[in-house]
């Protein structure tokens, strides 16, 4: 089969398009045809090996997995000898590791059923950065109906999903982007939007009691000054920060000083859990969210779609077709 490779770390050049083996369903596992597979910040981080605290976890001179990509869409064409849950035909949405190919597996449990109003490109892009949305709100973030919510970054692919999730979950909704990017915020439902080229968040009058800030690099000082005095933190990843812990650091302080404040400041670090994909399908086939796609590439172009998303124009996610 046809997949992208990697034999070590570095930019978007070391992936290859090569011919490797089909992987094989063990007996808890489900092997997938690939449709489609999304592109998200964890991709490159494992690609560059970049922060050096990856590298702990996925190898430490190269990677362990060899094959990028991790949110799937597919149609399951084999199951294992103990799988209940899905048999050949069924569409699916999750993630694995290695989705960059035509075919993949994983364990069922990391599979849900595709919501039946999407595309498979549509389905590719929800898994990690739904999950993400939905963790830090609900979990994390403890929302409520009524609360207002800041969302930083509200126009890239955690941000799309958190923006329609905290609407779904009867909060007020500020969306924070760049002024290319304000329509789009609007339109997937933002009462509010703040444009951070013309204003300054922390001197805005208003304060919020749950602020998700989405991969950025605002220290923590600016953001407690958009927080109620009692309201709450959630740092979903995270850029700058050094080539040894990257955006960790902001988590590591922010969990420090967070028992010596009235706020809460909290780091997320989301797992993909089928009962969340579950949950997403649901509010999805009920029109509450819908994933928002910037553009698709094919899977020899899989470097380019990396490359772009390098960039940090992407508005929602990019995808990869198989």
């Amino acid at each position: 089969m046809k997949a992208v490779v990697q034999d070590t770390y570095g930019p978007a050049d070391v992936l290859q398009l090569r011919d490797i083996d089909k992987p094989v369903a063990g007996d808890d596992d489900v092997l997938v045809q690939v449709h489609a597979a999304g592109v998200d910040p964890s991709v490159w981080h494992l690609m560059t090996g970049l922060p050096y605290l990856v590298r702990v976890a996925v190898g430490l001179r190269a990677p362990k997995i060899r094959v990028r990509g991790a949110d799937v869409a597919g149609r399951v064409v084999a199951t294992g000898a103990k799988v209940t849950q899905f048999q050949p035909g069924d569409e699916v949405f999750g993630t694995c590791a290695g989705s960059f190919a035509e075919y993949a597996a994983a364990r069922q449990d990391r599979f849900a059923r595709k919501p039946a109003n999407l595309t498979f490109e549509q389905a590719a892009a929800v898994p990690i950065s739904g999950c993400t949305a939905l963790q830090g709100l609900r979990d994390v973030g403890r929302v409520q109906p009524g609360q207002r919510v800041l969302v930083i970054g509200a126009a890239g692919g955690v941000g799309t999903f958190a923006v329609q999730l905290a609407k779904a979950f009867g909060a007020h909704v500020t969306g924070v982007c760049s002024t290319a990017k304000t329509d789009l915020v609007r339109s997937i439902g933002a009462d509010d939007v703040v444009d951070y080229t013309r204003d300054d968040l922390a001197g805005q009058a208003r304060r919020y009691d749950l602020v998700l800030d989405t991969a950025g690099n605002r220290p923590l000082s600016y953001l407690r000054r958009a927080l109620t005095p009692r309201g709450t933190l959630v740092i979903i990843g995270g850029e700058g920060g050094g080539r040894w812990l990257g955006g960790a650091d902001r988590m590591l302080r922010a969990l420090v000083l967070s028992p010596f404040v009235g706020q809460k400041l909290r780091g997320l670090l989301a797992t993909e859990r089928q009962e969340d994909l579950q949950s997403l399908r649901e509010l999805i086939e009920a029109g509450q969210v819908t994933p928002v796609i910037d553009r698709t590439y094919p899977l020899d172009q899989a470097a380019d779609a990396i490359r772009y998303l390098e960039q940090r124009r992407a508005r929602g996610k990019v995808v990869i077709t198989v």
